[in-house]
């Protein structure tokens, strides 16, 4: 009898040693994961790039975010809409809710994984304690909400509901709402044997091994590039990427913990002219693709990469700002600068004709794509610009809900313009308003240019010409630009020069004979409004025409000019474009520049 109550002794003992020693292991993993999480600095792990200001202070505003496959299976209720751009969802609270639940599951996994001396038999034993873990995952959080800057939090969501703003919120892709692959998945593959393979670990300038093992285990869930847009195609990843421009590879590292593969593999040419065979047949193509390996880092950077290319249309002042310069801020200047720009097909005159809006968006040497031979690692890279409607910023869709009034304040900053608004007329005494001509001397030229000028002189302007072409100085033209109170020139890339015109001042666009009012509109009408400017579209008769001197009043081009346009725009710029001038009716546009003045005196 005696012994057998000793044998339930000795079981009853055994067992609470057993409690004893699982309690001890559950308290060590704890503070153990805790200290991990505390020094490795979480926000790190985040690579949380939102809540930064532009370069010029633009006003923040309600980010736009996508409904994203989260991972209750929910789909996207995102649709494409008739031109091929995505549908973009507001406040999509749901969204929000299941990332923040599946990075705070990364981060519980990356702590295991790195828990000093944690069997996997003892990791077992710690997911049977519920209690335990639930209060692992609270301190996990509590952590990575810690690590997260408040003031950009609150900046970020302002216009939020209270109890919104207290929820962790990561970053997304982009604005546009993503697509999975549909093609090309092999298209162009390259041998992985290129390369030589190394582990996932960079020891160059000082890395630490936890730091890059953090890296690799960081797992970006969405694909990788979006081709939905119908300008511009872009790819954005986050995690451990390794750019290799020798091999024009942009790889996306694999976490060693995957047990999926991923299998994409994009090809794209980083300029915004989509479907354009003509200019993208110059411009270099990048092979964006997931990987488990990939050539070891020679450098490494704690700052994005953006790649783009330059090499296109570029040259042409138009080109140069509605296919780089405008997608290229509404890119990067979320950034603030700390943004590294890697630029296939560089022209290095032309960065240095717009070396001060580069020293506006990123503080470090632009890097030649093409010429470089380093294998650069990254925790965040886009490939492409974010590009919309021709000379616009889509606000909707643009990160921070940027605008072109953002971009007409950040181009008055950058080239340093005293003049961020026009002042009434009669607050200044005998002061004249400042009228721009903006001349031509190849195509599209005033004819009588002298009379023109002596017509606004007398209805009271200071009248200005200036001519812009490929060789003006920039910075000397936009002086004057912003000097003036109302611009005015015929359909051509002069008219760009707008982007320097104080807030509320007046641009006049000639259009030509030609049925050409839709093509000036989109290229300079709305975006002139979009700046903030106000508008004026004064469309010239025959009488004001060259053409007249080349065809007989019966013809066609005068009777139907619209009928010219089934041959196809190039068709359009030759017979419309490169062969007229203009003889402007100064009575006629008399009535455009009175109504000019009355607008200024408001």
């Amino acid at each position: 009898m005696k012994s057998v109550e000793r044998g339930k002794l000795v079981r009853s003992l055994r067992h609470e040693s057993r409690r004893l020693r699982l309690l001890v292991l559950v308290i060590g993993f704890f503070l153990v994961t805790l200290t991990f999480v505390v020094v490795s600095k979480p926000d790190a792990l985040l690579f949380n790039l939102n809540g930064r200001l532009s370069v010029d202070q633009a006003p923040r505003s309600l980010l736009i975010r996508q409904r994203v496959d989260a991972d209750d299976g929910r789909s996207s209720d995102t649709l494409a809409s008739a031109s091929g751009d995505p549908k973009v969802v507001d406040d999509d609270t749901a969204g929000e809710e299941a990332n923040a639940n599946a990075n705070a599951r990364d981060v519980i996994a990356l702590s295991l994984r790195f828990t000093a001396g944690t069997s996997e038999e003892e990791e077992r034993m710690l997911s049977s304690e519920p209690e335990q873990r639930k209060r692992a995952v609270e301190a996990t959080a509590s952590e990575i909400l810690g690590g997260e800057d408040d003031e950009g939090r609150k900046s970020q969501q302002e216009g939020h509901k209270e109890h919104q703003q207290q929820k962790l919120t990561l970053p997304t892709v982009s604005n546009y709402t993503i697509h999975d692959a549909t093609d090309g998945t092999d298209n162009g593959k390259q041998e992985d044997a290129e390369f030589k393979l190394t582990p996932d670990v960079d020891q160059r300038n000082g890395r630490d091994r936890s730091h890059q093992a953090a890296l690799d285990n960081v797992e970006w869930y969405k694909p990788l590039c979006d081709f939905s847009n119908f300008r511009a195609n872009i790819c954005e990843m986050r995690g451990n990427i390794r750019i290799h421009p020798n091999g024009s590879l942009v790889i996306y590292m694999e976490p060693i913990s995957s047990s999926s593969k991923r299998n994409e593999q994009w090809k794209i040419k980083p300029y915004p002219r989509k479907g354009d065979e003509l200019c993208l047949n110059h411009i270099t193509e990048v092979t964006v693709k997931s990987s488990k390996v990939a050539p070891e880092c020679s450098k490494y950077h704690d700052v994005p990469a953006v790649i783009f290319a330059l090499t296109g249309y570029t040259g042409n002042l138009f080109h140069d700002f509605t296919d780089v310069l405008v997608p290229l801020f509404t890119t990067a200047s979320e950034f603030n600068g700390e943004v590294q720009f890697l630029i296939t097909d560089m022209a290095i005159w032309w960065t240095r004709k717009y070396a001060v809006v580069f020293e506006k968006l990123t503080k470090y040497p632009l890097i030649d794509f093409n010429k470089d031979n380093e294998v650069h690692c990254f925790k965040h890279a886009i490939v492409g610009l974010h590009a919309y409607m021709e000379f616009t910023i889509d606000p909707l869709k643009a990160p921070h809900n940027y605008s072109m009034v953002d971009f007409n304040r950040f181009m008055r900053r950058t080239y340093s313009l005293p003049r961020d608004a026009v002042t009434a007329l009669g607050e200044i005494p005998k002061t004249r308003p400042r009228l721009l001509i903006i001349s031509r001397q190849r195509t599209r030229m005033f004819l009588n240019l002298k009379e023109i000028v002596a017509m606004a002189e007398e209805i009271g302007y200071d009248v200005v010409v200036e001519e812009a072409n490929v060789n003006s100085n920039v910075a000397h033209f936009a002086k004057v630009v912003n000097s003036v109170d109302v611009m005015m020139g015929v359909h051509g890339a002069g008219l760009t020069n707008c982007v320097f015109l104080p807030h509320s001042a007046i641009l006049i666009q000639i259009v030509p004979w030609g049925a050409l009012d839709g093509i000036c509109r989109i290229d300079f009408g709305y975006p002139a409004e979009q700046m903030g400017l106000r508008y004026k579209h004064y469309s010239i008769g025959v009488h004001e025409s060259s053409l007249t001197e080349q065809y007989p009043l019966d013809h066609e081009i005068f009777r139907n000019p619209l009928a010219f346009h089934k041959n196809g725009f190039e068709f359009v710029r030759q017979t419309f474009m490169d062969t007229q001038n203009v003889r402007l009716d100064c009575n006629r546009f008399r009535t455009i520049l009175l109504e000019a003045l009355d607008q200024l005196n408001q």
